[in-house]
């Protein structure tokens, strides 16, 4: 309620009042037509800006002129060039000065110099009532001149107004990204100290299994060799513990590989042979999911540091999720671009999507949402993206598909001062 009291009554309102309450009180003759005229310049300057039309640069051009036109009719009906209205020029004037470019309170300012300096030809102005001396055409220059100082000054007033609201904007603006890379960092090094603590644990547990592991899988291995030939459920369970061994051994290398400081080995490549090297790795390992893959490489990025064998593995484990959540005889897009000193690597699904209280948890480690799933192959891309300097994100839309994004430096990192 209160929104909409304002809204209905302002400040300016009153002072726009008070002067056209003014103008009609100390009007000498008081005309019914003259009183229509300033009643008309208050109603329609009160109306102005509640109305959407005027707020375009067309309406405003618009109310310029109606306000031009009206204070032209006031002036000429209430004595031309001798009437004490002339000062109502200065509401076309203003206006102008303040809501349009030099060009634009140039045009007007001449218009409305005009529209007074009109009632001195001969049609307007009775030569047996009045004659212009040069007392007179002081006067008149003074007026003339009143009109182009007042608009020049708001115009600059105006225009220095505007030069310090866009550079506010542009403040906010920097600081709204600074923020934004504030919270990204702050979410970096949570996920870092994660990394770091769960990679520790993992690494004691991993090697605390793998030795029982490997004495579980030897015994049943001999307890199959031993058993009688007839005995086949025995055989089928050693070897069942044997597989069961396996892949509990191919987690718990799994493990390792996360826990593992990585050790980079970066030198020229091109990215381009990267990519498809991941993308022959993926059609050889997953033919199954029957995912076509479209290569949109950019010719601007040229060969730059990076681990090879690394990025390839980042990129065929987005590829691989890619298609494990893509339907059959869809595609995935691989694309490459140059960004800011970075090359950009998106792979691109129409998948299922990524619920939205899932994705800033996805490249943590141990989280899946997977039936078989372990939750370690994101957080190992996440790592050695982040070893190598460079981001990684994710845009999704559940139905839609997913858009992972990768930036990595082409340029090596200055030396610290």
């Amino acid at each position: 309620m209160s929104e909409r009291r304002q809204t209905l009554l302002r400040a300016q309102d009153f002072v726009w009042l008070l002067l056209f309450g003014g103008l009609a009180i100390a009007s000498a003759e008081r005309s019914a037509y003259e009183l229509e005229l300033l009643a008309s310049l208050a109603i329609f300057q009160l109306a102005e800006p509640r109305i959407d039309f005027f707020n375009s640069r067309r309406g405003n051009l618009a109310a310029i002129s109606i306000k031009l036109l009206l204070g032209f009719l006031l002036i000429g009906y209430t004595g031309g060039i001798t009437s004490s209205y002339y000062l109502i020029l200065l509401l076309p004037v203003v206006s102008a000065a303040t809501s349009l470019g030099l060009g634009g309170a140039m045009l007007f300012t001449l218009l409305a110099c005009a529209s007074y300096l009109i009632f001195t030809l001969p049609f307007f102005l009775d030569p047996q009532r009045y004659e212009l001396t040069r007392e007179g055409m002081s006067i008149l220059s003074l007026r003339v001149i009143f009109l182009p100082v007042v608009g020049f000054l708001t115009h600059q007033l105006a225009e220095a107004n505007r030069v310090e609201a866009r550079r506010y904007q542009a403040a906010a603006r920097q600081l709204a990204e600074a923020n934004q890379s504030l919270r990204e960092a702050e979410a970096a090094m949570r996920r870092s100290e994660r990394l770091a603590a769960l990679g520790q644990m993992s690494a004691g547990l991993a090697h605390e299994l793998r030795n029982p592991l490997g004495t579980v899988k030897a015994s049943a291995e001999m307890l199959g060799r031993n058993l009688p030939e007839q005995d086949s459920v025995g055989r089928e369970l050693a070897g069942f513990i044997t597989s069961e061994v396996d892949r509990a051994n191919s987690l718990v290398t799994r493990f390792l590989d996360f826990a593992r400081p990585l050790k980079l080995r970066p030198e020229t490549n091109d990215l381009t042979e990267a990519l498809d090297s991941a993308v022959a790795q993926l059609e050889r390992s997953t033919p199954r999911f029957a995912v076509s893959v479209y290569k949109n490489y950019s010719p601007d990025i040229r060969p730059f540091p990076f681990d090879v064998e690394l990025i390839e593995r980042v990129v065929y484990n987005l590829l691989l999720n890619a298609a494990q959540a893509s339907p059959p005889e869809s595609a995935i897009t691989l694309k490459t671009r140059p960004v800011d000193h970075h090359a950009e690597i998106a792979v691109i699904d129409r998948g299922a999507g990524i619920e939205p209280q899932h994705r800033e948890n996805i490249f943590n480690p141990f989280f899946t949402t997977k039936r078989d799933g372990v939750g370690l192959g994101l957080a190992i891309v996440a790592k050695i993206v982040d070893e190598h300097g460079g981001k990684i994100t994710v845009e999704s839309e559940p139905g839609a598909g997913s858009v992972f994004r990768i930036l990595l430096p082409v340029e090596p990192a200055p030396p610290a001062a």
